[in-house]
């Protein structure tokens, strides 16, 4: 029974994986089952028995991806025990590290959005609970902090809009970002890896507790 088991999660799985490859390459739109079952190595119908519809493969890529950002980024900011410039720092240090291994995700959301508003509720009821979680907790945590003079009084929202931007920019502007640095690095990733740098530090100098 184990064996049988863990045969139907390793189908699941390289079904999810080719589903996000699929997806993320053309789209929910030009996505086809039938190339998602072909890539995971398995039947149309097996597919269908797994995940039903393409709507349905659909939200669970998104979810999922939604669900791992949200415990990431919460398991960082949300350490309470440790002070607020370290989590602070973690938590866009692995917000961007999560955006550096999907990066292809901040397009295809951006796309979606774009072309099938009606994605919109979903990714929204999604990230809901982890994001009024984090918001409400840390602008607490700030108001005590600049009640005391230990940091600047800043709205946690636009805190956290300010990281997104900040860590998801490198990634939709790739091509042109490449373009205009040149040679000025050995290649993106060195980048990448400077630019995480100074994006922990532009968000810790907006709240003045470095």
């Amino acid at each position: 029974m184990d064996k049988d088991k863990k045969s139907a999660q390793d189908t699941e799985t390289r079904i999810l994986q080719a589903a996000e490859n699929e997806f993320f390459e053309k789209g929910y739109a030009g996505a086809r089952t039938a190339s998602i079952a072909e890539a995971a190595g398995v039947t149309h119908a097996m597919l269908h028995y797994y995940f039903r519809t393409k709507d349905k493969l659909f939200e669970r890529i998104v979810s999922e991806k939604i669900n791992m950002l949200g415990d990431i980024v919460l398991s960082a900011i949300g350490d309470g025990n440790l002070p607020l410039e370290e989590r602070i720092r973690q938590g866009v240090e692995r917000h961007f590290d999560f955006i550096s291994a999907n990066r292809d995700l901040p397009k295809f959301i951006v796309n979606e959005v774009l072309t099938r508003p009606e994605h919109i509720e979903m990714m929204k009821l999604g990230a809901l609970h982890f994001v009024n979680t984090l918001l409400g907790n840390l602008q607490c945590e700030i108001d005590e902090y600049a009640a005391k003079g230990l940091c600047r009084q800043v709205d946690a929202r636009m805190l956290l809009i300010d990281i997104v931007s900040l860590n998801v920019f490198p990634f939709m502007a790739a091509p042109i970002v490449y373009g205009a640095i040149g040679d000025a690095y050995r290649n993106y990733d060195d980048f990448l890896a400077m630019r995480k740098k100074e994006n922990v530090e532009t968000i810790l100098n907006k709240l003045k507790i470095h």
